[in-house]
């Protein structure tokens, strides 16, 4: 038997629907005595031919059956092909609503009620209609299960398909995420690193003459900035492993780290004076990186557009709810605006982004006695959107 259903499975649905008829007419063609075959043939075929097109129109198919069945019930002719009905009942059930399922098997229950009035023997009228009226329930009841059947497994291919393309789409997003995060990194410490990297190659090839000491610590300083800058890149990129060594020896940058980057600023011929108030042992590493990556493009803008001669101050004010930086300069002040951002499309844009991270409002601008200003406030309490926008995938 699964076998034989496995096979009918594979058959194309016309072919199974041609089935029944076909046997139905050559039941009728077969059995019936000579003077009765005109009649049950055509009968027959009335009530199973239509069946061909019931996928396509399951109502109509079932008004033509339900016609041919009553037209066979006038003329008083029982035939196997009543089966017909039973068919085009369940197809209805299982293609329309409720309503129509309930309109067709009512239709059909009272065929039934007189097929049951004409033809049962005398005295046993309550056992046929019981037989008749059970298959015409069963048909309607399978075809509406196989109707919400379909109708469920419908909804859960959609389902299926709407996370299918959320998650497409939260991935895009954490791509597009994880990439803006990779170029801010690599701007912020390339920026820097190569601004500090050329002051001090300026300040080395000045010095090699008149005070070769001081030219080989610059050099020393290029070197060890540029080691820095590599640490930095792989970290940000991912690729550096903690039990590698440089990953020991030169931590996620944070607070604690500012007061190096003062001193390397301060090599590279800016003056810098760092003022931290208050505990920063509770903060966030991804919050602290925040605060050192805010300060070092602070400084590294510091350098890049002021003269010789400029000074440079870094307050960082640290509470149990926020931080706030304050990074100003002693430069003259421009007589156009500071570059907010470099070609690439960063600086100040990438800072206003980081400050947002964390609910701030970066300010950045000069001053009305001259030089630059850039604060912000971080909020301690959006920490989760800002861990996200700062730590790598």
């Amino acid at each position: 038997m699964k076998a034989a259903g496995r096979w009918g499975s594979r058959l194309p649905p016309a072919v199974r629907d041609a089935l029944l008829p076909a046997l139905l007419l050559l039941n009728a063609a077969t059995t019936r005595p000579p003077h009765e075959l005109p009649v049950a043939v055509a009968l027959t075929a009335a009530l199973a031919l239509p069946l061909l097109w019931r996928r396509r129109a399951p109502r109509t198919v079932f008004a033509a059956v339900a016609a041919a069945a009553l037209v066979q019930w006038l003329t008083g002719v029982q035939l196997p092909a009543d089966v017909a009905l039973l068919v085009a009942l369940y197809t209805v059930a299982a293609t329309s609503g409720r309503r129509g399922a309930l309109v067709a098997g009512a239709l059909v229950e009272a065929g039934a009620l007189l097929a049951c009035l004409r033809w049962a023997t005398e005295g046993a009228f309550l056992t046929p209609f019981v037989a008749v009226t059970a298959m015409v329930v069963a048909a309607a009841v399978l075809g509406v299960n196989v109707r919400t059947t379909r109708a469920y497994l419908a909804a859960l291919e959609e389902r299926a398909a709407r996370l299918e393309h959320e998650q497409e789409q939260q991935a895009r997003l954490a791509v597009a995420e994880e990439r803006t995060r990779i170029t801010r990194e690599m701007h912020d410490i390339v920026t820097h690193n190569l601004s500090v990297m050329v002051a001090l190659t300026d300040a080395a090839v000045y010095a090699q003459h008149r005070s070769p000491d001081r030219a080989t610590t610059a050099m020393l300083q290029i070197s060890e900035t540029g080691r820095q800058a590599l640490t930095d890149m792989r970290r940000s990129l991912g690729v550096l492993r903690t039990d590698e060594p440089d990953a020991q020896r030169h931590p996620l940058p944070g607070i604690a780290q500012l007061e190096a980057l003062a001193d390397q600023m301060c090599a590279a011929g800016l003056p810098t004076r760092l003022d931290v108030h208050g505990g920063h042992a509770h903060i966030p590493a991804t919050a602290q990186l925040t605060v050192y990556r805010l300060v070092q493009e602070a400084l590294t803008n510091t350098l890049k557009h002021t003269p010789a001669g400029t000074r440079a101050t870094v307050r960082i004010q640290c509470s149990t709810a926020a931080v706030t930086v304050d990074v100003t300069d002693s430069g003259p002040r421009p007589p156009h605006p500071r570059p907010a951002a470099a070609p690439s499309g960063h600086g100040i844009p990438g800072m206003r982004e980081r400050s947002a991270a964390y609910g701030g409002t970066l300010r950045a601008g000069p001053l009305p006695d001259g030089g630059w200003a850039v604060r912000t406030r971080l909020l301690l309490d959006s920490g989760e959107a800002a861990a996200r926008a700062t730590a790598p995938a």
